[in-house]
């Protein structure tokens, strides 16, 4: 080894391209024949593998999640070696990472919010698997499983999708109202955070439409149309996703599209024989043992714990909404949804009320 880095060195310093890896090892080494064929040398005469699962890992918010990762030799080295096991989150597009954790042996360390909810699992000889817990809306995203061994490092990433539900959101000023921060800020104030285009796409397929346009996590603005129209980009352009691409997140305004996923607890209906007041409604969930539900929960009760309910209730942003899985007569439109009755000032109604299990 040492004369190789040694031989390594001396061509390097005679002025010859050498590609490096990861700006951490040489894997491609050019070769001297002048036809352009690369060859890859081996530092320890073995190929490190690395691989994770082709299809998307799914989760649910609450939850504990492993996302696969396992390495081999090609040829085998036969005992265990000692390796550095490298987890990061990635963004979209790939160009920026964040640290999610490092092992080497039985010694790791989690960063940032994967802090006590990360590590990782050896049920198997050349296992590098990521164990998370407690999952959270925001660690839904690519993550990145990268194996390092002396001067070798090869990765391979896995997609983490949570499973959950899309909705738009205008707050009570009215339409177009939000920049890209207040967006991200109100969606986090309904229990939720700003949808991803995957997650935009996903509610797209299952059947959302929807005309205004609105703000997502990557600062895009785009809005997802099943029957075109008129006002909504045209009758000529097919189904799909409109985009107006990014947009200057401080100066442009727009909707918003909030993804929430599974709840921990339950959502439940209160009334009073004359309904209630805001103010009131908050009080009887409290003397429940419950808080006022935000929009997130009702949307997530609805799609996952089949929440129906024919009578219409406050929600924490002074809203008026109900939830019905099963269309019938006086219970608005013919299709599942949840209902809206905008932000009343005035009126008397019942609550949906939040509580944790």
């Amino acid at each position: 080894l040492p004369l190789l880095l040694k031989a390594t060195l001396l061509r390097l310093a005679s002025g010859s391209y050498h590609p490096f890896h990861n700006g951490f090892y040489y894997n491609h080494i050019m070769n001297d024949n002048g036809d352009g064929q690369d060859k890859v040398d081996y530092f320890n005469g073995a190929r490190l593998v690395v691989e994770t699962s082709r299809d998307p890992v799914y989760s649910y918010n609450g939850a504990n999640v492993t996302l696969p990762c396992h390495y081999r030799y090609e040829p085998d080295l036969g005992p265990k070696r000692k390796i550095r096991i490298k987890w990061s989150k990635l963004r979209d597009d790939y160009t920026k990472e964040q640290d999610v954790m490092v092992a080497i042996g039985k010694t790791y360390m989690a960063f940032g919010d994967f802090k006590g909810r990360a590590h990782i699992h050896r049920a198997g000889r050349h296992e590098a698997s990521l164990v998370i817990s407690d999952v959270r809306l925001k660690d839904d995203g690519k993550y990145r499983c990268e194996v390092i061994d002396g001067l070798e490092d090869e990765s391979d990433v896995v997609d983490l999708r949570l499973q959950g539900i899309v909705f738009p959101y205008q707050p009570p000023r009215g339409q177009y109202r939000l920049n890209f921060h207040e967006a991200e800020q109100v969606c986090q104030d309904q229990g939720a955070i700003l949808a991803n285009f995957n997650q935009l796409f996903q509610a797209w397929s299952e059947g959302l439409d929807w005309c205004n346009a609105g703000w997502l996590a990557d600062g895009t603005v785009q809005y997802p149309i099943r029957l075109p129209r008129k006002p909504c980009g045209g009758v000529h352009l097919a189904p799909g996703i409109r985009s107006y691409g990014p947009r200057h997140r401080h100066l442009h305004r727009f909707d918003a599209f909030c993804f929430s996923s599974a709840l921990k607890g339950e959502v439940f209906y209160l009334d009073h024989l004359a309904g209630m007041t805001l103010e009131e409604a908050k009080q009887s969930c409290q003397e429940a043992g419950a808080e006022i539900a935000r929009v997130g929960q009702l949307y997530s009760a609805w799609k996952f714990l089949g929440l129906d309910r024919c009578s219409a209730g406050w929600l924490a942003d002074g809203s008026v909404r109900y939830p019905i899985v099963t269309p019938r007569a006086n219970c608005g439109p013919a299709e599942p949804g949840v209902r809206s009755f905008g932000f009343p000032r005035k009126g008397r109604f019942g609550v949906f009320c939040y509580r944790e299990r």
